[in-house]
């Protein structure tokens, strides 16, 4: 017998549909015809089956749609609002059981923040003491400027840095922190993305020192220009040499070199809401260009009209799958 680690994933097409039941039972009671119908769409296939498992797992962990979703589910069933909510459904059913407190701390991470971007959008914002900062999409930083410190808490996401001299008489240092530990700007332009267990580092001018959370005893390690790591709260990776293109993203670009197709779809995810697949045997593909991450429709037809990729879209475009063509 199969575990749900190994469980095949689900039609996109029958996760709508499971979807689409879990917001009609929210939002009223059913006739007795409907629940026949119901009755009757589960128990057609096992795949169908194993999607209202899914929806009934994650009802009971949310006690409920979410306030967003379930007022969209009183829409039209033709309106783009309600589309939109199946669609975002359908995605938490996709991943459940770890769904929900994914969501949950996505959006305390992003409305809790100082400052935050949303997914595809890109901030930039000058502070007070004239260092610049620039958002990437899906980011959330908190700014703690005081008589001791200037200090940037990157919640989730990735910045871009360039840093100012400080004018007070305390000479702040500028810091920035994530999970994994704390970053001291030494005169300096430099990106930060916190990943889910690590942080990535690369400095484009001047250096960083960084000291690890959970490993005060360790000697701070210094990135110089040209260099980039990733690191744990326990442990710092190998320094390497810093991608040309690490800052690409200001300008709206998604530049590959020869990289798998499965590691750009990747990274092109983080611009588009929804779910991008690449099928595993079309994952090692090599792919180089550059591409708009502004229009991440226009970066899939472009995969499409230069590689042996096919790209289809389910749940009104929230669910995208690349295939061998």
């Amino acid at each position: 017998m199969l575990t749900r680690r190994h469980e095949p994933p689900l039609d996109p097409k029958v996760l709508e549909e499971a979807a689409e039941w879990l917001m009609r039972l929210s939002e009223r009671d059913l006739s007795d015809s409907e629940r026949a119908e119901w009755e009757c769409w589960r128990a057609s296939s096992p795949e169908r089956g194993r999607a209202w498992s899914r929806a009934q797992v994650l009802q009971g962990k949310l006690g409920g749609l979410p306030r967003s979703l379930a007022m969209s589910a009183l829409d039209r069933p033709s309106s783009p609002e309600r589309r939109a909510a199946l669609g975002k459904l359908a995605l938490l059913l996709a991943v459940v059981p770890a769904s929900w407190g994914s969501w949950k701390l996505a959006q305390s991470q992003q409305w809790s923040a100082d400052y935050h971007t949303s997914v595809g959008e890109r901030r930039e914002l000058t502070l007070a003491d004239g260092s610049h900062l620039t958002l990437n999409t899906d980011t959330a930083i908190d700014v703690l400027f005081d008589t001791q410190q200037r200090l940037i808490q990157v919640r989730e996401g990735e910045i871009l840095v360039q840093t100012a001299p400080d004018a007070s008489p305390q000479g702040r240092p500028f810091l920035v922190s994530t999970r994994e530990g704390r970053m001291q700007a030494l005169g300096t332009r430099f990106t930060v993305r916190q990943l889910p267990s690590r942080t990535q580092l690369a400095v484009l001018e001047g250096a960083v020192r960084i000291e690890l959370a959970n490993a005060r005893q360790a000697a701070p390690l210094i990135v110089n220009a040209g260099q980039r790591t990733d690191f744990s709260s326990l442990a710092f990776g190998p320094l390497t040499p810093t991608d040309r293109n690490v800052g690409a993203w200001t300008q709206g670009m998604l530049m590959a070199d020869k990289m798998r197709l499965a590691d750009f779809v990747a990274e092109l995810a983080r611009y588009r809401r929804g779910f991008v697949r690449c099928d595993p045997a079309i994952a090692e593909l090599r792919v180089s260009g550059a591409f708009p991450i502004n229009d991440t429709q226009r970066t899939l037809n472009m995969l499409v009209q230069t590689y042996p990729v096919l790209v289809t879209g389910h749940l009104s475009g929230y669910w995208v799958t690349l295939s061998p063509a």
